[in-house]
């Protein structure tokens, strides 16, 4: 087997005739090391049953040697199922090959591998490739392809529906754009920047029927703390949600409290699927305690044992308490990873992420952004618990118009002198090679139209007498379109960056506003970081302090930045934070929301929903539109995508259509405990 490295079981190393695995969760062992073993020695992933497929030294009567091309898929190698190296050095998926010869060369190995056989195992799907049986993990491999069944089978595309995709949808767009357009020819400049500006494409209209079909489970908490017009606004939230849903969609409900159950399998969103997932939504009662930890566990049950599995997969969670069984210590203390299953947390190209809402003022932060973080979701504050449904429309509006995955940006050094010094990409992976040559960037999943924005620093080297023009980068995209599941490569001219070099550069040149938007955008979510971290050790001037130097610097920027519609926003969001970092009270009761909520939105450009009752919020928002009773910033007028914004829209006239819904709740005073005793609120209602 492949050499180097250790095995993370027993730590002896690889070599050639100790053959090694790779994990899902990028864990590798010897073979013979998870031999009847029900978890991952590494990091205790759990696996369904116990097994002994694997046998060292052993003598097992071997199958004849078949043709290379009938021995090999040739799908693609990924960390989304297991795979093994062999000692000829071809590597394989776990499921090509059982015995102890190579099916590519014919090489035997020491080593023997024997996959269980299923009976009568179900024929392949027919379905569009976005839909696919279960695929097989590390763990089914360690067992029989024995499946719960539990999930109703996802529905067919109509006819033609792949080619109206392919036909409507336009590329991933990407541009370059340069900090100042020209460099003299005989200066050379370090850390000169290049912005990256990446598109998704928009689903047209009339190919709305050929989006990518969403896989959605909500995990909600019905603790004692839930009683009353909280549980009763959430099921409105949850019947929107359902309404919204088209019946290639599936829908899976677990509710927690002390315990978590699942209130509804998934479920196809057909009209018969909507009323049943409507009278399991009017089944929730509250009552017990906060276990967000099993009510997780019970949503990864639901998917990792999913047989058939749509393009597009995500959790909502939503709390509005504290997880007391599973979190020791105080404070940053805690250790919020336990609360995160291993088969949610991010892993190379997949990506099933959990969406957490805070909801009121009496839930843990630093938990729900914990499991956003891990999983690459986004996090939400709801201090104003009436429009609790607007944020699963903002989220529900971004899951349903995925037009892109696996997306990832490669970046080429065009001029010989030029080298790349560090990119700025906030919560997404970035690596530059060694030598500065090249580097990239690992994107994920887009919503349609939504944009993302990196910063790459470079050196620029002095020009050649000659050179009138400096080609900097080369940018290029690769990624899968979701309603056609096709690969797609984005390159071409368009993705260069290049950098004109005259002899003398005018001292009236422009910089790019491109550029120095980003700068600052950086610059403030590095400040909400800052400013978050001193709030936790009670430095509540400082932290205040250095929110409001950052408003100041805005003055300060290239000219024409300061009535920059982004900008003022962002001096919005900066204004309001200020005012809830000031002291510990506020601080604690809506300033830590809203600043972990305002860094999940800018570290990952993605909208998130913060919504609070505005007492210091302005009273329309830059881009036009009047701002509603309560307060919604963190990347809402800079992220949030048309598909986003129609649904909230769509939410918004729900709640003033008279659904029972339309009234802003603000609780002034009272105590509450999750058993939902000794509850004493004092709340002013008011028409929306």
């Amino acid at each position: 087997m492949a050499m180097g490295g250790q095995c993370d079981a027993c730590l002896a190393d690889f070599d050639l005739w100790h053959p090694a695995l790779t994990a899902e969760c990028l864990h590798k062992f010897h073979l013979h090391c998870v031999s009847g073993v029900n978890v991952c020695p590494a990091c205790n992933a759990p696996a369904a049953a116990p097994t002994t497929t694997f046998g060292f030294g052993s003598s097992p009567v071997m199958p004849p040697p078949q043709p290379a091309q009938t021995s090999l898929c040739h799908g693609i190698i990924d960390h989304s199922q297991s795979t093994v190296t062999s000692e000829c050095n071809h590597t394989f998926h776990l499921r090509c090959f059982s015995g102890s010869v190579c099916p590519f060369c014919n090489a035997r190995w020491r080593d023997t591998v024997a996959v269980s056989v299923v009976p009568n195992p179900s024929p392949p799907s027919t379905l569009f490739p976005g839909v696919t049986e279960r695929p097989p993990t590390f763990w089914s491999f360690l067992e029989s392809h024995v499946y719960d069944d539990d999930d109703e089978p996802v529905q067919p595309p109509a006819q033609g529906t792949i080619a109206q995709a392919a036909a409507n949808n336009r590329a991933l767009v990407i541009k370059t754009h340069c900090e100042l357009p020209a460099v003299p020819r005989s200066t050379a400049r370090d850390n000169f920047a290049v912005l990256i500006h990446a598109q998704a494409p928009s689903i047209a209209a009339e190919a709305t029927a050929a989006r990518a079909p969403l896989d959605l489970v909500t995990v909600l908490d019905v603790s004692g703390s839930m009683t009353g017009y909280k549980i009763t606004l959430l099921k409105r939230a949850m019947r929107f949600v359902i309404d919204k849903l088209g019946p290639g969609d599936r829908l899976g409900i677990v509710s927690f409290s002390d315990d978590a159950r699942q209130v509804i399998r998934l479920t196809r969103m057909s009209d018969d699927g909507k009323a049943s997932a409507k009278r399991a939504v009017e089944s929730l009662a509250a009552g017990g305690c906060t276990d967000i930890l099993k009510g997780l566990i019970e949503a990864a049950k639901v998917l990792d044992g999913r047989r058939y599995r749509n393009a597009v997969a995500s959790i909502i969670l939503l709390s509005d308490g504290q997880d007391t069984n599973n979190l020791n210590g105080w404070g940053t203390s805690k250790n919020y990873s336990v609360l995160t299953p291993p088969s949610f947390k991010r892993s190379g190209d997949r990506c099933l992420p959990v969406h957490t809402l805070g909801f009121g003022t009496d839930h843990d932060a630093a938990a729900m952004h914990t499991i956003a973080e891990e999983t690459g979701g986004t996090f939400s504050f709801i201090e104003n618990q009436a429009v609790v449904q607007d944020a699963f429309a903002q989220c529900i509006g971004g899951l349903l118009s995925v037009t892109v995955q696996e997306a990832r940006i490669s970046i080429t050094c065009s001029h010989p002198g030029v080298r790349v010094r560090l990119i700025r990409s906030g919560r997404y992976e970035s690596l530059v090679d060694a030598d500065g040559r090249a580097a990239s960037l690992d994107v994920g999943e887009l919503y349609a139209d939504e944009e993302r924005r990196f910063l790459v620093f470079v050196d620029v080297p002095a020009a050649g007498a000659e050179e009138d023009v400096t080609d900097l980068i080369k940018v290029s995209c690769t990624y899968r379109d979701t309603s056609s599941r096709q690969s797609v490569v984005v390159a071409g001219e368009v993705a260069v960056a290049v950098v004109q070099r005259p002899v003398k550069v005018a001292t009236n040149t422009e910089p790019s506003m491109e550029v120095e938007r980003e700068r600052f955008r950086v610059k403030a979510t590095e400040d909400i970081a800052a400013a978050q971290e001193a709030a936790e050790r009670g430095a509540h001037a400082a932290a205040k302090a250095i929110l409001d130097r950052r408003q100041e610097a805005l003055a300060r920027s290239a000219p024409g930045l300061a009535g920059d519609a982004r900008c003022a926003a962002l001096l919005s969001e900066l204004r309001e934070l200020s005012t809830r970092v000031a002291n510990r009270r506020v601080y604690e009761q809506t300033g830590r929301a809203c600043l972990l909520a305002g860094m999940s939105s800018h570290t990952q450009q993605r909208a998130t929903s913060v919504q609070l009752f505005g007492a210091a919020a302005p009273t329309s928002n830059p881009f036009g539109s009047p701002a509603p009773p309560s307060f919604s910033f963190g990347g809402s007028g800079a992220y949030a995508t048309p598909a986003m914004q129609s649904m909230v829209d769509s939410s918004r006239k729900t709640r003033e259509g008279g659904g029972g819904g339309s009234f802003l709740v603000r609780t002034e005073q009272g105590s509450s405990s999750d058993d939902g005793s000794n509850i004493s609120v004092a709340c002013t209602t008011t028409a929306l």
